[in-house]
């Protein structure tokens, strides 16, 4: 048996508890922006309400599940082609359809969490799903999936009372086309948002994928930041998790 990594060593140790009934995980989505602008690249962070039953208090990256109409959204422009290709590895069904709402999902996500929008105008302005999308094309903005980067996947570890199979994208800030006012309040889903260099950031209270994922982003940025870079995928088959590459 080969040696642990660091990242799949702290994942492992990490204390949780796994005495709930066993459920499928649920396609999720989170989106990290890097700002890269000044001589220390930093992320945007958010603290999650304190009355959350899920994560409360904890320092999060914007990000939730999948939801039907986000594979309905017409988008300003396609996914990067190494950004659909590494969605559509390892996975049971590989479909340009949930890979693309994946990315979708993260956006929106953003958007309802942060009022941040990260589009681009596109020409005769299609239709688009009620709700939060609606919101989202108010502002003449349609998602912009080319400035996505699928960075890293993990999957919750069985017989947690949650469950996810999670996609954590990047985007420049340089990308964020506009933002709605008044979307983080003291009752909100985040009460506060952070700008805060990668290292540093680690140290604020937040899950551990969360930290990880920080630790692969700082490498990822390290390397220039290219779409093509390989994604490392974390998981629990077993009693300890493993990093592979999506190549």
């Amino acid at each position: 048996m080969r040696e642990l990594t660091d990242l799949e060593r702290l994942l492992t140790e990490a204390e949780r508890e796994r005495n709930s009934p066993n459920v499928r995980p649920k396609d999720a989505a989170t989106l990290i922006i890097v700002d890269r602008s000044g001589p220390v690249p930093k992320v945007l962070l958010g603290k999650r309400h304190h009355a959350h039953k899920f994560m409360p208090g904890k320092f999060v990256f914007p990000g939730g599940r999948l939801e039907p109409n986000d594979r309905l959204m017409p988008a300003a422009s396609p996914l990067n082609p190494f950004t659909q290709k590494y969605l559509m590895q390892q996975v049971r069904r590989p479909s340009l359809a949930r890979a693309r709402g994946l990315a979708l999902a993260a956006i929106r996500e953003t958007f309802e969490e942060t009022g941040l929008i990260l589009g681009a105008p596109l020409t005769g302005a299609p239709p688009v799903p009620d709700g939060p999308w609606a919101d989202f094309a108010k502002a003449g903005f349609y998602p912009d999936l080319s400035s996505l980067h699928f960075i890293a996947r993990a999957i919750t570890p069985s017989r947690r009372p949650r469950r996810f199979d999670t996609r954590f994208f990047a985007v420049d800030a340089s990308t964020i086309a506009d933002k709605v006012e008044n979307v983080i309040h003291p009752e909100a889903e985040l009460v506060e948002l952070v700008w805060m260099p990668i290292a540093d950031a680690r140290s604020l209270d937040m899950p551990t994928i969360t930290g990880v994922v920080l630790k692969e982003l700082e490498a990822r940025v390290a390397a220039g930041f290219g779409h093509e870079l390989p994604v490392p995928f974390y998981r629990m088959p077993r009693k300890v998790f493993n990093r592979d590459l999506i190549a």
